[in-house]
């Protein structure tokens, strides 16, 4: 019976170690975000790469989303209730869960895996202990730019991901259920406010965002071993930033609704 202790008490320890790791990551990122204007370029660039270089991909899940969700919503209310509340249940859907949430699984997959895999390959051929032999800091111009670009692109984009989502939605009940997009706008809009709507969305993508930035850096600062070091960090980066989009996902829900 030891060794299943001992297992589960190794593990126990890696796993706090681990958390702790990602904390202080994020402080020393947090820190360097006083360059800002310095280092604007590194911001730039990553904001564009990460941000808006993922517009096509986003605004194409958006549109299925959306198609899915008016399909789903029309066929369950066929029958059942009147075309009115049409718009007002395919609306918070989206703007609570569905928009949110695969907007942050698609940039897991895009962004998470780049950022760990271009940082992994990085450290596994020795460019960032050159960065720290020249005197550059690494977190600062690799990890905080990444990671800020995260923050601030990832809300916009699920912002984008929910107005496609919904008039795709829209059209969707008005060319197939003869339920008006003017009929499905004012229905959602008879029932929306911004604090129960909007913010529970919105702060989800902050926490995706915070989520996927820093665990593609952290993971791939971690790699070794070569070329299959940084292909592990490139899934080990897409696995965890989804795990803790759920996670995040189910913890912001519970505390708001």
């Amino acid at each position: 019976m030891q060794n299943p202790i001992r297992l589960l008490g190794r593990e126990t320890i890696g796993l706090v170690a681990n958390i702790g790791e990602v904390f202080i990551l994020l402080g020393q990122a947090l820190k360097c975000v006083r360059y800002f204007h310095q280092d604007r370029v590194l911001y730039n660039e990553q904001l564009y790469r990460l941000g808006v270089k993922a517009l096509p991909l986003v605004s194409i899940i958006a549109v299925f989303a959306g198609a899915v969700a008016g399909w789903q919503g029309a066929y369950q209310l066929e029958d059942t209730l009147p075309p009115r509340f049409f718009g007002q249940i395919v609306a918070v859907g989206i703007l609570s869960e569905m928009g949110p949430v695969l907007t942050a699984l698609v940039l897991a997959g895009r962004n998470g895996s780049s950022i760990g895999a271009e940082i992994a390959t990085m450290k596994v051929t020795e460019q960032i202990d050159a960065l720290e032999v020249m005197g550059i800091n690494p977190i600062r111009h690799l990890v905080a730019p990444r990671v800020v670009a995260m923050i601030i692109m990832m809300p916009l984009l699920v912002v984008v991901a929910d107005i496609i989502a919904l008039f795709t939605a829209a059209l969707i009940g008005d060319a197939f259920f003869n339920i008006s997009v003017r009929m499905f706008f004012n229905s959602f809009q008879s029932v929306f406010v911004v604090t129960e709507d909007v913010i529970p969305g919105m702060a989800k993508a902050l926490t995706f965002g915070i989520s996927v930035g820093l665990i593609s850096c952290w993971v791939g600062l971690k790699a070794t071993r070569g070329a299959s070091g940084v292909g592990r960090a490139a899934i080990q980066a897409f696995v965890i930033s989804a795990t803790l989009i759920l996670v995040n996902d189910y913890a912001v829900a519970t505390l708001v609704f």
